[in-house]
This record gives C-alpha cells, structure tokens and sequence, in this order.
C-alpha cells in the first residue's frame, strides 16, 4: 500500500470528525460515548494549527482520507513542551492494514524535528491491538489507571505507554 501524509486543512474536519466517530461503538478507542460533531471539534482543530502540535491527514493513491493522527500537548505546563500524546484514529476500510504502524514510525521519524523528546499514548487496558501496535515499536507501560473510565456501566483502565525516542 501506498500512503501520503499531509497537514489537515479546514475542509478536513467532516472526514476526521466522521473517522473519530466511527471509533465510539467499539468502546475501545475514545471515551466518548456518543459522536461528536463536527462544530464541537472547532477549537480542537484549531489547536492542532501549530508547528509542534499538528493534525495530519492520510490519503491513499486515491486521494481519499483513510485516517489522521495528530499530536497533542502533555498536562499543558512549558516544562512538558519536548512531551507530546499521540493520537491514531483509521476509518474501519483502513484498519489491519499496516497504516497505524506506518503513521506510528512517522510520528517517532519526525518528532525530533519538532523538538519532541517523548511520545505517550493513552490507551484503554482492554484495546489489545492498539497496546500491541505499540508494543511493537518499544513503548512501555509507563501508568495504568485502573477503572477511571465507565463505559456502559463496565469500568475501564487507561494505559499510559511512554517511549523516549532514541536521541532525546
């Protein structure tokens, strides 16, 4: 497969808004239990407009968005700045497909331009591919949350898995 990564515009946010949403029902992926819309992610997308905490999008040969991954800031104090949680979200025909591996390797490649020395996923205990994708790559358990989230009245854990990426 062949895929091209690109910062997200404007026009974007329906497709990323509608990728996210696909994500809820499994109760694997985000904490929200309901879709969001696409006014309520305007801020969001707008934080995402700076040089070290950017949204990409990612197309196939096609041009059509298959995912995006953006990176956000840590607890949102200066000393955490070099500190980023990175978040990949693939609509459903995109998954298993080797696409969240690809956008992982390109997020550890292109960190340290940004001045990014750490990079944390938040992860729920029981989403065992996500764990695994990042496993593979040399994140470790770094925190586990045990029961925080409530997801149809079943009480969730949240991994926190941390990699310092070689160099920092």
């Amino acid at each position: 497969m062949s895929w091209s990564m690109r910062p997200a515009r404007f026009a974007d946010l329906p497709t990323i808004v509608d990728i996210y949403n696909s994500t809820i029902a499994s109760r694997e992926v985000t904490a929200d239990t309901e879709p969001v819309s696409v006014e309520s992610r305007h801020d969001w997308f707008a934080a995402h407009q700076k040089p070290t905490r950017p949204l990409w999008v990612v197309e196939g040969t096609d041009g059509v968005i298959l995912g995006w991954m953006s990176f956000s800031s840590f607890y949102g104090r200066p000393a955490y700045d070099g500190t980023v949680e990175v978040s990949i979200y693939l609509a459903e025909a995109a998954r298993g497909k080797g696409l969240g591996s690809w956008l992982l390797e390109e997020a550890m490649r292109i960190s340290p331009e940004m001045g990014i020395k750490t990079l944390l996923g938040f992860i729920f205990g029981h989403n065992k591919p996500s764990l695994a994708l990042f496993a593979k790559y040399g994140f470790t358990e770094w925190a586990n949350l045990p029961r925080i989230a409530v997801l149809d009245e079943v009480e969730r854990d949240l991994i926190i898995l941390g990699l310092r990426l070689p160099g920092a």
